[in-house]
């Protein structure tokens, strides 16, 4: 009876067979070849290959005739190279080229500054030089590129307010070598990114140590109420490279991140966070900065940017000018404190038909969360006397998760109500993201010629 069933399976036609095994994986399809002859033949069927090609490598048919090879014997090149990381592969290369494609002429520099992949030794030798196994998604993403050089502007995003200034460059595998942490309070700890402006890295957990978990991603932010020095909380990020990384690509790629001056911002856009009043719509991104914050005590530093925009189909007789501002303040616990003044940041803008208006201020809190919302008062140029006022959307300010490395002998996570009386506009010097050309400052007391290509001490 087997006879006889394998002589039928022999005289089937090869197309339904060749239907069937394109539903099997690459796995599946080669143990496939091992059954009979007839089917080793048809397992090393192009058409096959070139699905599978395309899903774990993401190679084109232009590749291919480049390459001047089958899509078997380009799979298995591939896989010969990169098949440790072929879960992880695809993924990775598509954000990658996602971002690449996205930032080719916004931010040229950016591409510019990207480094060739590491290569296996490379890796390999990274590995034994810090005692530590690199993760399987760190290792795959650094072998496409191994992050950028030392330059700025940084490619994991930027933040200006007023006098203060930061750029996160991605590091490349050996520099982040060099950085390895065994110092207590953040042993097996290698550095992701680095900022010349404020000394601020990102982390990743190699091992499950102090109180951290393996491979999240973290900045550290130490205890300002322990005496111990090696007493550090962290503010998480991500839960793993892979995640990290892909978060923040779809942020940028999707326009989340808005682009100001060849520079990705890290500032987050609730798209509730829209509100219109007649012809004059407010919107608001916000961003919060770690550099400038602390679990212990808590104190939690925000950044927000407001955009403010005529609709270009206004009469003329509607332009208006800004007269002041009114914010009323809600904290996790309940409290509310409201604020109100003259302008924004010291300015009282003009608004015509199709004028944009941005500005940038900040606010701190001690509580996990709060929201803002309020109007601005503005008065009509053709009669003073028509005073009117536009809303501005509520917006929500959350901290990151955080945890404390060591949770005994220290202080606990709750939080002690308290509201900082700074919620006033922030006199940002450099904030100022005018839709009529002032929109972004002069990056005021950086001196970018000299950071290209150096490597800056750590100053705050």
């Amino acid at each position: 009876m087997a006879a006889s069933m394998d002589i039928q399976m022999d005289q089937l036609p090869s197309d339904p067979l060749l239907h069937i095994l394109s539903f099997l994986s690459f796995r599946d399809l080669i143990n496939c070849s091992f059954v009979s002859r007839r089917l080793n033949d048809l397992s090393k069927h192009n058409p096959l290959w070139k699905s599978l090609c395309s899903k774990h490598w993401l190679l084109t048919e232009k590749e291919r005739l480049q390459s001047g090879e089958s899509w078997f014997s380009l799979f298995k090149q591939y896989y010969k190279d990169l098949g440790r990381y072929i879960q992880y592969y695809p993924v990775l290369k598509k954000a990658w080229e996602q971002l690449k494609s996205f930032l080719q002429q916004r931010c040229p520099r950016m591409i510019a500054s990207l480094k060739e992949g590491a290569t296996e030794v490379e890796l390999n030798d990274i590995e034994a030089q810090i005692g530590c196994r690199l993760p399987e998604d760190y290792r795959c993403s650094y072998r496409i590129h191994n992050g950028q050089k030392l330059v700025i502007p940084g490619l994991m995003g930027s933040m200006s307010l007023s006098n203060h200034y930061r750029s996160e460059v991605l590091l490349d595998v050996e520099t982040a070598a060099g950085g390895f942490q065994q110092r207590k309070g953040m042993r097996r700890c290698l550095p992701l990114t680095f900022c010349f402006h404020t000394g601020l890295s990102q982390y990743m957990a190699l091992e499950p140590a102090e109180g951290r978990r393996m491979f999240e991603s973290f900045y550290p932010c130490p205890d300002q109420t322990s005496q111990d020095p090696s007493s550090v909380d962290m503010f998480i990020t991500g839960s793993c490279f892979l995640e990290w990384f892909t978060t923040y690509v779809h942020n940028v790629v999707s326009g989340e991140f808005p682009i100001i001056r060849d520079q990705i911002f890290r500032y987050v856009h609730d798209k509730s966070c829209v509100a219109t009043t007649g012809d004059i719509t407010v919107s608001v991104s916000t961003c919060f900065l770690p550099e400038l914050s602390s679990a212990h005590p808590p104190h939690f530093f925000f950044t927000y940017r407001i955009r403010i925009e005529m609709s270009s189909s206004a009469l003329p007789e509607a332009a208006c000018q800004l007269d002041s501002r009114y914010w009323k303040i809600t904290t996790s616990d309940g409290n509310v404190e409201e604020v109100q003044g003259p302008g924004v940041v010291g300015e009282f803008p003009v608004m015509t038909p199709g004028k944009v208006h941005e500005y940038a201020s900040c606010t701190t809190f001690s509580t996990p969360s709060e929201y803002m919302e309020g109007h601005y008062t503005f008065h009509r140029l053709a009669n003073k006397e028509e005073v009117f006022q536009v809303a501005i959307p509520r917006f929500h300010m959350v901290c990151p998760p955080f945890r404390q490395v060591v949770p005994s002998q220290k202080a606990s996570t709750s939080f002690t109500p308290r509201i900082d009386n700074r919620h006033d506009d922030y006199d940002d010097d450099s904030g100022d993201f005018c839709g009529d050309g002032d929109d972004f400052g002069d990056l005021r007391g950086i001196n970018m010629a000299a950071l290209e290509g150096a490597w800056c001490p750590r100053h705050i």
